[in-house]
This record gives C-alpha cells, sequence and structure tokens, in this order.
C-alpha cells in the first residue's frame, strides 16, 4: 500500500498516491488523476486543515504479534483509532478484533481476500464487503460498519461508486510511509521522524499494524503531536464534519 506516485492498476483504475507534506506544506492529490472522482464519491483524504486534528488508522490484513500493544498504548494515551481488517484477520483474530470495539475504535472494512477490487463485478465487491461485516457484527454486535479502505489502495470509479451505494466512506489518507514490509524494519525513530516530518492539520495517517517499528514509536508519535497542539479524533467525527479532499 505504498504512498508513491499513483499508477493505472488497469481502465480507470488507480493506486492511490499523493503528494508528502514537507516542511509544514499540506499533502495533495492534485496531480495524480483521480481527484474528480474521489471528490465526487465523497471518499476522505485530508480532514478540515483549518484544525490541528489528527486521524489514525491501521491497516490489518493479518495479526503479526504487535496489535494487542498498539491498543495498550491507545488506551493509556486515550487516542482513538480505525482499524481496518480483512477476513482473514476476523477469522484468526476475533478477541482482537472484540478489544477494539469494546475499547471504542472503529472497526472498518478492508474487504474479506484483500483482492483488486477494481477487477471485480459489483456483485462481487458487495460479497467481499458483507463478509467482513457479518462476521465483525457477529463477534462484536457492531450493526454499522461506514468505513472502507480499498486494498493496496486500489480503486477505480465503479469501486468507489458501488461501495458508497452499499453505505461506505471510503479513507484514504495524507500521511504513510514504507512501513508494511516487517523484513526491512528500521527501528522505532525511523518510523517516528517519517510520521512526523509529515505532520500536518487534517492529516488522515496510515500504519500497518504489522510493522514492530510502529508499535514502538506510536506512544512517542502522539505525545508529541499533542505537544505541538494536535488533537486525536475518530473518523466519525470527520465524517460528520463533511471531511475534505478538495485541499
Amino acid at each position: 500500500m505504498a504512498p508513491a506516485a499513483a499508477r493505472a492498476e488497469g481502465p480507470g483504475a488507480y493506486h492511490f498516491g499523493f503528494k508528502k507534506s514537507v516542511n509544514g506544506q499540506l499533502p495533495s492529490i492534485d496531480e495524480e488523476g483521480f481527484k474528480g472522482i474521489v471528490t465526487k464519491h465523497g471518499a476522505l483524504f485530508l480532514g478540515d486543515t483549518s484544525k490541528k486534528e489528527l486521524f489514525l488508522t491501521f491497516d490489518n490484513g493479518y495479526e503479526n504479534g504487535y496489535t494487542s500493544k498498539i491498543l495498550d498504548v491507545l488506551k493509556e494515551k486515550k487516542a482513538p483509532a480505525a482499524f481496518f481488517v480483512t477476513g482473514h484477520y476476523v477469522k484468526d483474530q476475533a478477541e482482537l478484533i472484540k478489544r477494539m470495539a469494546a475499547e471504542g475504535h472503529i472497526v472498518g472494512n478492508h474487504s474479506w481476500s484483500h483482492p483488486d477490487m477494481s477487477q471485480l463485478s459489483e456483485e462481487q465487491i458487495k460479497a467481499e464487503l458483507d463478509k467482513v461485516k457479518e462476521h465483525v457484527q457477529q463477534l462484536t454486535g457492531q450493526r454499522e460498519m461506514k468505513y472502507l479502505r480499498p486494498p493496496r489502495g486500489i480503486f477505480n470509479e465503479r469501486v468507489l461508486a458501488a461501495s458508497k451505494r452499499f453505505g461506505y466512506t471510503n479513507v484514504f489518507w495524507s500521511i504513510a510511509y514504507k512501513d508494511w514490509d516487517v523484513n526491512a524494519q528500521r527501528g522505532a525513530r525511523y518510523a517516528y521522524d517519517q510520521v512526523m516530518k509529515q505532520l500536518h492539520p487534517g492529516a488522515i495517517i496510515l500504519l500497518h499494524s504489522v510493522s514492530k517499528d510502529n508499535t514502538e514509536a506510536l506512544g512517542s508519535m502522539i505525545d508529541e503531536a499533542r505537544r505541538q497542539g494536535y488533537e486525536f479524533k475518530s473518523l466519525d467525527e470527520l465524517a460528520g464534519q463533511g471531511g475534505s479532499v478538495t485541499e
């Protein structure tokens, strides 16, 4: 799920990418060719850039032994987050799913089998999303599942339109770095630096829970962001504001 330049995965399909924030300047999706459809279908990429608010999101494709610690840190720091889970994760980590919901975090949809959804029919997309939603509901009693992060950040207009009809807001990101490669972890300081140098108002932060570096740096990230005057908010608060992709 690299935050590299967008590239087409097929006719009309893109891999989400963005111009990173540097020296406090705002990131943008002005040059990648997909801003129009992202805006049209109400997908989130960036919050209100007039407010020093941050939105923590984690992708949970599989468990690598760190999510419990991540939850411990979030609980200690009283910071909300959204966890986007796959079918594998739901089947394999029922207790962690229950804990996420019990501790007030959002459990979002990352699809059942992590496919390139731009290659699926609308019926197949619905089946992928429904299966995750139904299994999470069985575990947590959560009736609603309102947020979707397309696997690998691959999407096209049909994916955005169909998932919106199914009741989902697609959530992309405005801070990310290459954190998902478990064989290329570079230490907590590296993770901290990669996130903090991109910090900007309204940021939706993408982290992968498989990263040892993220886990070890998370508390320091939260503390330093707050020292700089930022508040951590829930995606529900962003969606309620009518989150922006137009900056």
